[in-house]
């Protein structure tokens, strides 16, 4: 558990040194050199692309893209919406996080999509304690997506998360059929990324044709929020802080 918290340190600075940068006129593939410098001074290494296969070190989702957004030479506007992903791999552990920055000011309901998702993450680690069912944790974002007009995305879930980018148990953001079933019961000492992924409109997605990049079906925006944590005695800790 603490070598993924240190790579997780690792996660949390870059997210914080994109966040730092993030501003009209920069574009994704920017923030995505930042990110490489921060990963590579630290001793780290970029998982999606050396073991998912994704063509960079991070993801950049802009508005409407929900998820594995491409970097490259797209420039960002006031009022853009930008989720930054990021896995790193440090002394054979995995950290992953995610986070969606406002680009300048932002319009009301966009402001709520970001807080809104925010919370479900925050309440869906609340939900992560010892002796509690995994639904617990899919039913925290998909009620509170719900109860605020959004809708949780039912095609991308969490994951465990250590040795490998992806372990058992998937972490759905939502329960029912297709979703998240009961019968996984958390233990102490159980790590896993858990990242409620929040639609404006329909939870529906498609892939664009670059194979990566994943949009609202209804063209409405998307937000993206993660963190690895760990099921300990006490209730959840998380591991991708500073």
């Amino acid at each position: 558990m603490e070598r993924i918290r240190e790579a997780g340190r690792v996660v949390a600075e870059v997210l914080e040194t994109v966040r730092g940068a993030t501003a009209p006129g920069v574009t994704t593939a920017e923030l995505c050199r930042l990110a490489d410098r921060v990963i590579a001074a630290r001793g780290g290494r970029p998982v999606f692309p050396t073991e998912a296969g994704f063509p960079a070190s991070m993801c950049t989702s802009v508005n409407e893209e929900v998820v594995h957004g491409v970097p490259g030479p797209r420039r960002l506007v006031e009022g853009d919406i930008l989720s930054v992903d990021v896995g790193v791999r440090l002394g054979g552990y995995i950290g992953d996080a995610a986070v969606t920055l406002p680009v300048g000011r932002l319009d009301e309901e966009s402001e709520r999509l970001l807080r809104v998702t925010r919370e479900c993450l925050e309440r869906a680690i609340s939900a992560a304690r010892p002796g509690a069912d995994l639904t617990e944790v899919s039913r925290a974002i998909q009620s509170h997506a719900e109860a605020n007009g959004f809708s949780a995305v039912r095609d991308f879930v969490g994951h465990g998360v250590g040795e490998k980018l992806w372990e058992p148990p998937q972490v759905p953001n939502f329960t029912g059929p297709g979703g998240a079933r009961p019968g996984v019961t958390l233990r102490p000492g159980m790590v896993m990324a858990i990242e409620p992924m929040v639609n404006a409109g329909t939870w529906k997605v498609r892939k664009l044709g670059d194979g990566w990049t994943v949009v609202t079906q209804d063209g409405r925006r998307s937000a993206h929020f993660e963190h690895t944590i760990a099921v300990c005695e006490s209730g959840a800790e998380v591991l991708t802080l500073p």
